[in-house]
């Protein structure tokens, strides 16, 4: 009797004890949930952006981006899409990006996404933009969290912002954005006192031609340097598209061009019939020889922190400062 008593009595210890443990593992498992909602790994956020607000569960790591400036934001942030539209230029994109897009799935271009691409990468998180894609945002919202920017044009630092809090890494973008800025610092303080030249962008389409003011990609790196504009260009605005007679109001101290060639030929032709037009010849800019041919991806089509940075090294080279 007395060793039944026994055995009952470390039965009921050893039930205590694995009781205990187990109580013990699941007070640590929730330690460990708590510990990753303190060091926001898994807590979700609201964003708000151009089409309301968007909750986003967690920090996210398949990402579809439908903007090309959007695409270089998450390069820039250290995010590789699982998606993205393809590039203007290139084949499928920039030849500034494409080495880090190898893996990266197209899923349209900016007026035309593939709905169906997109849903097949099942996404965290898809971001895009408003002026693009506001009619497929209802569609969109459905596949996975959607944030939308509201424009394009010369916004692309507000949009780097949005784009941060939407990916959960301003702390990342900050340090991106402080350094481009700091960048723009250092360039002022070399060009001394060339930052007064008057600084001339036009643009070669097929069949046509436009003066970019400072709406534009380009037109706010200029400005943030801080370089005076043609009274033509001097307009809070994107672009003018101009006839022939208006290649007088084109002059500066240094003039920027770029064409904007898919393959055809024909904004290739447009340049070769404008810039040997007599107007154009006979500009002071041009016969001073300071008008440079540049990329049409980097200074206006790809539109992103990227390609803000090679915007800077031209400046750099045609400035001589480096």
């Amino acid at each position: 009797m007395h060793k039944w008593k026994g055995f009952r009595f470390a039965a009921l210890m050893l039930a205590l004890v694995i009781a205990l443990a187990a109580c013990g593992g699941s007070t640590d498992e929730g330690s460990d949930k708590e510990k990753e909602k303190d060091n926001g790994e898994s807590t979700a956020y609201t964003v708000d952006h151009a089409m309301g607000t968007t909750e986003i569960p967690e920090t996210p790591e398949k990402v579809v981006i439908l903007t090309n400036e959007g695409t270089e934001a998450l390069l820039s942030m250290g995010v590789t899409p699982v998606g993205a539209v393809q590039s203007w230029l290139g084949d499928p994109w920039y030849d500034h990006i494409k080495e880090d897009m190898k893996d990266v799935k197209v899923v349209g271009t900016e007026t035309d996404i593939n709905l169906e691409a997109i849903a097949a990468l099942k996404p965290d998180l898809i971001i895009g933009n408003k002026l693009r894609q506001e009619k497929f945002y209802d569609q969109l919202n459905e596949i996975a969290p959607t944030v939308f920017s509201e424009t394009l044009k010369g916004d692309w630092k507000e949009n780097f912002k949005l784009y941060a809090k939407a990916l959960n890494k301003e702390e990342e973008g900050n340090k991106v954005m402080a350094d481009f800025d700091q960048r723009v610092e250092d360039i002022k303080g070399e060009l001394g006192d060339k930052v007064n030249q008057e600084v001339s962008v036009v643009r070669f389409l097929p069949g046509k031609v436009r003066m970019y003011m400072k709406d534009s990609f380009s037109g706010v790196i200029l400005e943030q340097i801080g370089f005076k504009r043609p009274e033509s260009q001097d307009q809070a605005k994107f672009a003018d598209e101009v006839t022939k007679e208006r290649i007088p109001d084109m002059n500066g101290d240094i003039l920027f061009y770029f064409t904007f060639e898919t393959g055809e030929g024909d904004a290739t032709q447009t340049e070769k019939e404008w810039t040997n037009d007599s107007l154009w010849k006979n500009l002071e800019v041009v016969k001073e020889g300071n008008a440079h041919r540049v990329s049409d991806a980097i200074w206006n089509t790809a539109g992103g922190v990227r390609a803000a940075n090679l915007t800077l090294d031209d400046i750099e080279k045609y400035f001589g400062i480096k």
